[in-house]
């Protein structure tokens, strides 16, 4: 190695004027830390470390740290952990998804700023896998994705429970009088038993899976349970292979391709997979220049049954994914419709992945092609006059009965409205009626929160009422369930047909047709007057930042300045 080859110490030199004196003065530094100078010659691997006392998703964080260390080491390199935001989807107000791209700008400045050859990105959390793709997309240095897994299941009573579908379900029988307080108490304290990210297919298991059919880890690392011992060794093999990329140069530009996220969005379907990912994934790309189109993932979802038996689609959890085998048994029942020439993060292709991979045996979570959990992807594209560019609905998730239905809006003008109204006694509302949340969206709330899951009224929640269609421009979170209808775009803040719609209006809602309209004289309705809601009181900081700057849903929900345009190509099939 010659002096002036940008490597370890010497990449990323501070600016002092005299590279030389850059790189004495940050030996000398470091040196405060213990290193040797053999230590300092070496590749470096940076490591983010993302535990919070916030985050109980990320609790085995410092474990999996040590354990990526390890690899690192056996292979000759020197790895080095630093901080970032942690983000947990509990403890961000108002949601955390205001924040996801700020962990990724923290996360892609942290690894453009300080000397590393590698990263391995330690994410699990919802939005923060998102964050750490999106900046190794953008700081485009070789990176390896490790996750933190899911947790095990627990029990009540005698029922296995898992976090979150399992809240949510429960709690939806306490607000109709099924489930009183002290039992619901005793069942917040069995739904999370042990570290790690929600055991069902919400956005964390869909991004683990998503994140791995990518090629960005390394395979079979997406179903781990947390507390494992697997969970440790995947880490371990991470750390080397953080160590080979480095001195490969193997990037994540030439990974994540176009094909790659074609391959990546087959998954999502084939897996019943959280809405969120669409917004994630098309954000990744989008800092690749690639563009993700919402007609392009329709088109998939009538190729791609559903095939995991996972709630919130089917009744089983991540620990039996794995027991089935993991993403490799998806992968092979879809393998028609993948793209296998795709280059991971191992160096080989994702056929030759697939080929290696322990044989299939007799398992009943992943099914096979001609006997689907759902004959489509989980993931259905609506437009019509309330969505011209488009909306989602998880259909494997829906009631089959809604899916097809004609109802009056009962529309509440924001979160604040909502909350305040949703179980008034005197609320006009019956259970063929269509609820509408407005001014959700990205700017909106702001942060587009994941509130499209509205709540049943409790006076019909009183009378049995289960699941309603609803209609928002903001988020569910993947553990949710129902007939909802999701970022309807454009959003309400930016003068979206929502934004005009009243109570009262009949909507109709077509999934096999994928259209949503309001029935009401198009002229007129376009002659209403918005409503909308105005953040002029948000003057400085991050939240101004993300209002003057946010994209749309069909974009990513990305910062306009982060992102690479004009696009240089686009995802097909």
């Amino acid at each position: 190695m010659t002096k002036n080859e940008t490597r370890g110490l010497r990449k990323n030199l501070t600016s002092y004027g005299d590279d030389a004196f850059s790189l004495f003065l940050r030996k000398a530094f470091i040196k405060a830390m213990g290193y040797s100078d053999d230590a300092l010659d070496r590749p470096i691997v940076g490591i983010t470390n993302t535990f919070s006392g916030y985050n109980a998703c990320h609790q085995t964080v410092p474990q999996l740290i040590d354990a990526v260390k390890r690899g690192v080491l056996l292979s000759g390199g020197l790895p080095v952990d630093f901080p970032t935001i942690s983000l947990h989807e509990s403890f961000a107000n108002p949601t955390s998804m205001l924040y996801r791209n700020l962990m990724a700008m923290d996360t892609e400045e942290m690894l453009t700023a300080q000397p590393m050859d590698a990263v391995v990105l330690i994410g699990g959390c919802d939005k923060t896998v998102p964050a750490q793709l999106m900046a190794a997309a953008s700081a485009n240095i070789p990176a390896v994705a490790v996750v933190t897994g899911p947790m095990m299941t627990g029990s009540h009573r005698g029922e296995r429970l898992g976090a979150c579908t399992d809240c949510r379900r429960l709690w939806g029988k306490h607000r109709g009088g099924e489930i009183d307080d002290d039992e619901i108490d005793e069942i917040s304290g069995k739904l999370a038993p042990t570290a790690g990210t929600c055991m069902v297919m919400g956005t964390a298991s869909t991004m683990a899976l998503t994140t791995e059919a990518l090629g960005m880890m390394m395979p079979g690392g997406a179903c781990i349970p947390a507390v494992q011992a697997d969970r440790l060794r995947n880490a371990e093999d991470s750390g080397r292979r953080a160590v080979a990329i480095a001195a490969e140069r193997l990037t994540p530009d030439r990974i994540m391709t176009p094909k790659a996220f074609a391959n990546a969005l087959r998954v999502l379907l084939a897996v019943g997979g959280s809405t969120n990912a669409v917004i994630h994934l098309t954000a990744v790309a989008g800092r690749l220049g690639i563009r993700i189109g919402l007609d392009a993932i329709d088109r998939m979802s009538r190729q791609t049954p559903v095939l995991v038996d996972l709630k919130p689609s089917g009744l089983q959890y991540m620990e039996d994914l794995q027991r089935a085998g993991g993403l490799a048994a998806v992968l092979r029942e879809i393998r028609p419709l993948l793209h296998l020439d795709c280059l991971t993060v191992t160096g080989r292709t994702l056929g030759e992945e697939l080929d290696a991979a322990p044989p299939p045996w007799d398992q009943t979570v992943v099914r096979r092609r001609d006997d689907p959990i759902h004959p489509e992807g989980g993931i259905a594209v609506l437009r019509g006059n309330l969505a011209p560019e488009g909306a989602i609905i998880k259909q494997s998730g829906a009631s089959p009965e809604l899916l097809v239905h004609t109802g009056r809006a009962v529309v509440f003008d924001s979160l604040e409205d909502m909350t305040k109204r949703i179980d008034d006694p005197d609320l006009d509302v019956a259970a063929d009626d269509v609820l509408v949340l407005r001014n959700a969206g990205p700017k909106g709330a702001p942060g587009m929160p994941e509130a499209g899951y509205i709540p049943i009224p409790r006076a019909l929640a009183l009378q049995g009422v289960r699941d309603m269609v609803r209609i928002s421009d903001c988020r569910m979170s993947g553990t949710a369930f129902g007939t909802v209808v999701l970022h309807a775009t454009p959003e309400s803040a930016v003068g979206g047909p929502l934004s005009r719609l009243r109570s009262g209006d009949r909507i109709s809602l077509d999934v096999p047709n994928r259209s949503l309209d309001v029935l009401v004289d198009q002229a007129e309705f376009e002659a209403r007057a918005p409503v909308t809601l105005s953040h002029d009181e948000i003057l400085r900081g991050y939240k101004r930042l993300h209002l003057d700057h946010i994209l749309q849903a069909d974009e990513g929900c990305d910062l306009d300045f982060l992102t690479e345009r004009p696009f240089k190509a686009t995802v097909s099939s």
